[in-house]
């Protein structure tokens, strides 16, 4: 396939706003993709080139970009700068410089789609001496061969910034539509389609699996260890009542600890540890695997679990902020693990020696917990839980889990399935206090007189679909000295390489990091797009462990606005 026809297609896609009109240009495309072509087709449409479990990108920031444009249109890098500033997207950078330049001196072939792919993902392997120089050679070559429009979009996709509206839903309608005929079916077959790829995290497996053998072709989708799976989610509660009459009674209440998620894999001596997010960080958590590899019994089993850091001395449990920052930490990690250790709380079990446990009722998972887990203090234990249908109960269960400094109950339905990437009903969280919200950083102020040097003020963004919509600006809860905590200049160093655009002192930044949010009230707001202001909003902490994809919806924004209106009443 032409890459040209990819092309093509994200500009249609930019075109449109209409999910439906969406899901039908992309299934034109799926039928044309040949059996080798569909998973990198599949990948490029999401504007990524590895799945995503797998975390390697192509190491490219905005810098590295407009040295590359330069080096491919023969344009001095300021005036590559100077269009950036004028249209805020790379993209369109590349595009305007091409079809300005004159024909003649561009060396033109024509490009397919395998060989994009491939050279995209050539520069997550070029390291070492020079490696930035090959990089923009790499990159300056396919823009050298590439059409206006083309260009457009392969810069985009280097810097992961497609814009073109697509999202895990319209991918999954579009298999369907694509090879799928059946149309009074397809509800249900998009719930399949969405559980293999709750399995897989690729929809490129997905698709290659529907195309070869039709709807039967899930049933050859399996669990595969070592590649993490979406993890179920919970719904919040307000009441105990709320919470029986969800999950039934009786009911599983534990312990919610302030940490964060954690999925371990083992198969034979190997074991690997994954965020929430899918991100590898068995090399950050070293202790994790080995109690895993230590006093779990099985040679091959898949958890799902909380790590909640403590302090090493009191041995009390700490907020998630005290051991964030070694989700992302390359250095130091043996210190870093003495000063922040954390104990792992097993709460479900998804595999274990050869049985897939996804469908098996809660009971079964939490007795099988119990038995291959040790209950080894401050290293890995199941998690601390009751099983009762009595109301005072749960609330003395919930006053010794503040107590120890946890942030709450969960509540489970004792007969429920495990069910990957979806926010059920039989798993809910019970905290008593208002929620905070995660939200995405989408554009950043520089500061005036000392915090001239520092993007100060955030505005941040909630997500509704495949939108970010902004909810209020924030710029209380960072310090102005690094010793003291999450400072201005740590994180006016991690917004830098993501800006993408500029107006005025505004940076428009590629929505990448998020961070939880503290708040008085929510309020009605013609301001912000979303209808919705955050009142005297405070930065917690950083979500390392979170990726755009998890944060807050407007749905949870809404809730929490009708939830506050109840209280106040």
């Amino acid at each position: 396939m032409r890459y040209s026809t990819l092309a093509e297609v994200y500009e249609e896609l930019e075109k449109t706003s209409k999910r439906l009109e969406k899901t039908r240009i992309v299934s034109k495309l799926l039928k044309k993709a040949s059996d080798e072509e569909l998973q990198m087709v599949m990948l490029l449409l999401e504007g990524r080139i590895y799945p995503a479990w797998d975390r390697r990108e192509a190491g490219v920031a905005t810098q590295m970009m407009l040295k590359a444009i330069s080096h491919a249109v023969g344009t001095g890098i300021n005036d590559v700068q100077a269009e950036w500033k004028m249209t805020g997207d790379l993209g369109k950078v590349s595009e305007n410089l091409i079809s300005k330049k004159k024909q003649a001196t561009l060396r033109r072939e024509e490009l397919d789609v395998a060989k994009v792919f491939s050279n995209l993902r050539r520069l997550n392997e070029i390291s070492g001496n020079g490696s930035v120089d090959r990089k923009i050679q790499l990159i300056a070559e396919l823009l050298s061969s590439a059409s206006p429009n083309e260009a457009r979009y392969i810069t985009r996709t280097v810097l992961q910034q497609m814009r073109v509206g697509i999202g895990a839903g319209t991918l999954r309608d579009a298999i369907v539509h694509a090879f799928i005929e059946e149309p009074n079916q397809n509800r249900r077959i998009a719930e399949q389609v969405q559980e293999a790829y709750d399995l897989t995290s690729d929809f490129g497996e997905v698709a290659k699996a529907i195309k070869s053998g039709g709807i039967k072709g899930i049933e050859s989708i399996k669990l595969s260890i070592g590649n993490p799976i979406k993890v179920m989610l919970a719904l919040k509660v307000d009441t105990i009542e709320e919470g029986f009459e969800k999950a039934g009674r009786p009911m599983q209440a534990e312990y919610k600890m302030d940490g964060f998620r954690v999925q371990i894999h083992k198969k034979d001596e190997d074991i690997t540890v994954f965020t929430r997010r899918l991100e590898n960080v068995t090399k950050q958590f070293p202790e994790i695997a080995e109690y895993a590899k230590k006093h779990v019994n099985g040679e091959e089993f898949i958890l799902d679990a909380e790590a909640a850091g403590y302090d090493p001395k009191s041995k009390k449990y700490l907020p998630f902020q005290s051991i964030s920052q070694r989700i992302k930490r390359k250095y130091d990690i043996e210190r870093m693990a003495t000063q922040f250790p954390v104990e792992v709380n097993v709460f479900d079990v998804i595999w274990h020696n050869g049985k897939n446990m996804i469908s098996e009722p809660f009971r079964n998972r939490r007795k099988l917990i119990e038995r291959i887990v040790e209950d080894r203090e401050r290293k890995i234990r199941p998690s601390k839980k009751i099983v009762t249908d009595n109301d005072k109960e749960i609330e003395e269960f919930f006053r010794e889990a503040k107590e120890m400094g946890n942030e709450g109950l969960m509540f489970k339905n004792l007969d429920a399935p495990y069910k990957p990437g979806a926010r059920v009903g039989h798993m809910l969280k019970y905290k008593k206090t208002m929620e905070n919200l995660d939200l995405a950083i989408v554009k950043a102020e520089w500061g005036e007189g000392k915090r001239s040097m520092w993007l100060s003020s955030y505005t941040i963004a909630c997500r509704k679909g495949n939108k970010l919509l902004e909810v209020g600006k924030v710029s209380t809860g960072l310090k102005e000295k690094p010793e003291e905590g999450l400072s201005f200049d740590e994180m006016t160093k991690m917004l830098k390489p993501l800006i993408i655009g500029e107006e005025g002192k505004t940076a428009i930044v590629k929505p990448e990091i998020v961070i939880e949010v503290g708040y008085e009230e929510i309020q009605k707001s013609p301001t912000y797009e979303s209808g919705f202001a955050l009142r005297f909003p405070r930065i917690i902490t950083m979500r390392q462990d979170k990726g755009i994809e998890d944060i807050s919806s407007m749905e949870m924004v809404e809730q929490y606005y009708n939830e506050q209106k109840k209280t106040k009443k």
